[in-house]
């Protein structure tokens, strides 16, 4: 059987979001899986972005990593998704990219895919949750199969405990992310094989 193909799709302005989508890859591949990591475009305006330093290199940064496509989504049996929480909604850049891919899960290309997502925002109850929700709600309109962390591994306890999916805050993304972060790509895989077997 082929290993199952897992796009993680991200989108960054700091780095947090950046670390936990290659956190995200690596666990994928140890789990068997062929990966794609591609990043949503930037839409804000240039002179938006480099007006602020860290906003500037952090896209610097992530130069080298191929922009998210719809052949992407179509090629991936499963996806996650990384991105920032902006006023309890996913960022911007995220749902424009979700508005380009109507012509995919009109014609059911996005059905029977698994789904998984992570967040970030400032503080501990910047509508993390809500964020996740709605990425949910969006994969459930595309028919794509739900696969969240839930309480299923001590490492969810050990970083704040959101059974949605991975959520940072100021604290930082740090080891016990990692681990959760792993666990989640993992258990993404293992559902995504089970479906394509």
């Amino acid at each position: 059987m082929a290993p199952p193909k897992i796009a993680v799709v991200l989108y960054s302005t700091s780095g947090t979001n950046h670390a936990v989508a290659l956190t995200a890859a690596e666990a994928a591949r140890e789990a068997g899986a062929e990966v794609r990591l591609v990043r949503i475009p930037e839409t804000a305006p240039k002179e938006v972005v480099d007006g602020q330093e860290p906003w500037k290199a952090q896209l610097e940064k992530m130069a080298d990593i191929p922009e998210a496509t719809a052949d992407d989504m179509e090629w991936a049996d499963g996806y996650f998704f990384s991105a920032p929480t902006r006023f309890s909604v996913v960022a911007s850049q995220m749902r424009a990219f979700i508005d380009t891919l109507g012509g995919l899960w009109s014609n059911g290309k996005l059905a029977n895919k698994t789904f998984t997502a992570t967040t970030s925002a400032q503080n501990p109850h910047g509508g993390q949750e809500t964020t996740l929700l709605g990425l949910y709600t969006t994969a459930m309109h595309w028919g794509a199969v739900i696969v969240v962390p839930g309480y299923t591994d001590q490492s969810i306890f050990d970083a704040s405990g959101n059974p949605y999916g991975y959520s940072a805050n100021a604290n930082g993304y740090d080891e016990a992310g990692k681990a959760a972060v792993a666990h989640q790509a993992k258990r993404l895989v293992e559902m995504a094989a089970k479906i394509a077997s």
